[in-house]
């Protein structure tokens, strides 16, 4: 029964849309369609086929009067944009099942926010796309202000009344641009859009100011050699190999390893993985490696406060660098005691100067400033000061043992916490770090809560009658399920959120970016936090 269901939606999709799934899914190579010869869209249907914009049916038609689809209009946005289609470990939509074509274009153009359903769960992917949709998810997709095109419906279009309020200031600016125009003095905004229609639309959108060479931008590779931004991951929890694996799959180019801690004796443990060094070495990966304190604050306040100690711990590490050829050194201390305040600047200056001598760089991992004794060992803007970088733990908004039961990092929290660090820290020197990890909470009867990854996240969703809402203002899906009579719950991290605090963080231009901790993610993360960056990076001058 499920297969013969499966077989009647892939059949549902190839009559209504005239694409089959493989080419829906795949960029196009044919060029040449039999039935445009008498479309006025043909040039422009054209010059979007030699780009992999819009493609046929795999028989040489390319069915111009055909209505567009709701997936085929976010396929063909995300192409336009040049994305990269990104299969969600969690749906957004209930009426997307993972197995179609479209699933990674539209869950592409939903994580950068330019791609909305018809309610909260429901896409509607087969429904035909209305003329006053089409201009409205454009103009969003091109990042143009609409705020004062409202004015120009009344002016330009009989049928102006007929337009839906969410659609008269996008129909406006689209109308202003000469991307959409009506016909007879009117704009028509409920009739369905055709394929000639939107190819013409996307053509007008490609060549007016400097989208198009915005757009190619992306495939020379001088633009892309440019990318000097951090993209920096703890390693923890698995072997060389996965490590090595997780760094070729990832964005990674800055890799953490936990190699160094101060010990009771003063001395600076040494765990460095050569194999992981050689081939981090070999392949343009940076290593930062990581001293860490293991959270004892007896012995941190032993070495810190000791000038001797502390030059011994210094003397140490500078021979590794040395002997090791490391790029730098990520200081972590957690649970550093408030009247080490003092000492910790001291020794980040004077490791700071030792390690400059060889020409790396030293970080220094901080939490945010919540005007507790946990974070009162941080003088940030003295930190700022001594060290390269200073990289904001971005989480644990709700910890293991919080009384309240939330989120791990909900994006006003995040952005209140980069706010305040960059009062202190310039933007140049400053890493924010992302969880790609979660917590499972139990209510009942005590709030507890156990830390899971983004793997397990997913399982126990997808395991349970769970109920799954997108939370606009957290900018996070919280889910909540019934197992073993305890009602539990989870403020998800996964591909949209992270696609929406990369969205917020690029706004504020941060030195680059951390994750706790590589391995934890799906795979799909990496796709969409590349997506965002490349669409952020989009200047357009329209």
């Amino acid at each position: 029964m499920k297969k013969y269901m499966l077989f009647l939606l892939v059949c549902i999709v190839f009559f209504s849309t005239g694409l089959s799934p493989v080419e829906a899914k795949q960029a196009p190579s044919q060029t040449v369609y039999h039935d445009i010869s008498t479309s006025y869209a043909k040039e422009a249907i054209l010059r979007l086929t030699k780009r992999n914009i819009v493609s046929g049916n795999g028989a040489g038609a390319f069915l111009p009067r055909n209505k567009v689809t709701r997936a085929e209009m976010a396929t063909m946005m995300s192409r336009l944009l040049q994305m990269n289609p990104v299969d969600n470990d969690i749906s957004a939509f209930r009426d997307v099942p993972e197995q179609a074509w479209y699933y990674g274009w539209v869950h592409a153009g939903t994580n950068l926010g330019i791609i909305h359903g018809r309610s909260e769960r429901l896409f509607k992917p087969i429904d035909p796309v209305t003329r006053q949709e089409a201009a409205v998810m454009m103009v969003r997709a091109m990042k143009v202000d609409a705020s004062t095109g409202e004015e120009i419906v009344y002016r330009r279009y009989e049928d102006a009344a007929e337009l839906a309020a969410w659609s008269r200031a996008a129909v406006g600016v689209a109308t202003l641009h000469g991307w959409l125009q009506g016909s007879g003095g009117k704009f028509r905004p409920h009739d369905p859009i055709t394929r000639e229609e939107v190819a013409v639309l996307m053509d007008r959108i490609l060549y007016d100011g400097n989208v198009i060479d915005v757009l190619n931008r992306v495939n020379d590779p001088a633009f892309a050699n440019n990318a000097s931004e951090i993209q920096m991951g703890w390693l923890y929890n698995g072997t060389t190999k996965q490590y090595i694996s997780y760094a070729k799959t990832s964005g990674i180019n800055t890799l953490v390893p936990r190699w160094y801690y101060i010990e009771s004796t003063g001395n600076v443990s040494d765990e460095t993985d050569i194999e992981l060094l050689n081939w981090a070495q070999n392949n343009g990966r940076k290593v930062w490696a990581m001293l860490g304190n293991r959270s004892n604050a007896e012995i941190t306040h032993k070495v810190l406060s000791d000038s001797t100690a502390r030059r011994k711990v210094i003397t140490k590490l500078a021979a590794y660098v040395k002997k090791y050829k490391l790029d730098g050194i990520n200081v972590d201390f957690e649970n550093v005691i408030p009247e080490d305040r003092s000492y910790l600047t001291s020794f980040i200056q004077e490791l700071s100067t030792e390690l400059h001598k060889q020409g790396a760089v030293i970080s220094i991992d901080v939490s945010p400033d919540l005007g507790t004794d946990w974070t009162a060992a941080f003088d940030y803007k003295a930190l700022g000061r001594y060290a390269d970088y200073v990289v904001l733990m971005g989480y644990d908004e709700h910890w293991g043992g919080s009384p309240k039961a939330g989120s791990v990092s909900s994006l006003p929290w995040l952005a209140a916490a980069v706010d305040k660090l960059l009062t202190q820290v310039p933007a140049s020197k400053s890493v924010i770090a992302l969880p790609l990890y979660t917590r499972e909470w139990r209510i009942n009867p005590v709030v507890s809560s156990e830390e899971i990854s983004l793997t397990q996240q997913g399982q126990r969703i997808r395991s349970s009658s769970t109920s799954l809402v997108w939370n606009h203002w957290l900018g996070q899906y919280e889910a909540g399920y019934v197992k073993g009579g305890i009602d539990r719950r989870i403020w998800t991290e996964d591909a949209r959120s992270l696609s929406m605090k990369h969205n917020m963080l690029a706004d504020r231009n941060p030195a680059g970016y951390a994750y706790w901790y590589v391995g934890s993610e799906t795979p799909d993360v990496w796709q969409a936090i590349m997506n965002m960056e490349r669409y952020k990076s989009y200047m357009f001058d329209i």
